[in-house]
């Protein structure tokens, strides 16, 4: 007699099957859930490398290279973040060689390496606070915005998608950028900065 709980299971949509069960099959060898996952964030990859090449084929082939190393690295992937986290490190890194490889450089991009650190208790945002996440929604502004956020570095570029596109805490974009909480603090302060520096002619005349 049929289980009832495993036909319930089995009858489950793909789209609802959790990441970490997809990675379960994937490191049991179903390529199948792979192709699942592929789906689920191709998009959200993609746009992470488009973000920071700025090159659209490029962009393409950088998210396929992060695809293929994360198939490779799934039997490694022990789950101490979430696949999402996981697989954007992947990508995010794979990015970044490509930049160091072609030399690809910021011009006049505030170092935050090397700066004074951001205290934990200090405004994220500088007076007159700017909110990306809400600006995107208006399409006169949103063109404007996105050339602003090409402008910046791409360490900057990247926490600014991160927390204000995509809504993820400072542990995971620490976790997803292999970068120390503090860092990521630092980035974003200057991130938003800038962009503040860039947009006040817009804001100033809307």
């Amino acid at each position: 007699m049929n289980d009832p709980a495993v036909a319930s299971s089995a009858a489950q949509p793909s789209s609802e099957v959790a990441d970490l069960e997809l990675v379960k099959r994937c490191q049991r060898g179903d390529a199948r859930s792979f192709d699942l996952l592929v789906t689920r964030y191709r998009g959200k990859v993609y746009g992470m490398c488009y973000h920071l090449v700025q090159n659209d084929q490029d962009a393409w082939d950088l998210a396929q290279e992060a695809f293929i190393k994360a198939w490779k690295a799934l039997p490694s992937f022990k789950g101490d973040s979430s696949f999402y986290t996981w697989l954007y490190r992947i990508a995010h890194n794979t990015s970044y060689d490509w930049l160091r490889k072609k030399r690809i450089q910021s011009d006049g991009e505030f170092n935050d390496e090397i700066g004074r650190p951001v205290a934990a208790g200090a405004e994220a945002v500088p007076k007159g606070d700017f909110a990306p996440d809400e600006a995107l929604k208006n399409r006169e502004l949103g063109a404007r915005i996105h050339e602003a956020i090409a402008q910046l570095s791409p360490d900057h570029r990247t926490v600014i998608l991160l927390r204000e596109v995509e809504g993820h805490s400072y542990e995971e974009i620490a976790q997803a950028t292999s970068s120390s909480l503090g860092t990521v603090m630092s980035r974003l302060f200057y991130a938003r900065k800038k962009l503040q520096e860039l947009l006040k002619d817009t804001y100033e005349n809307a």
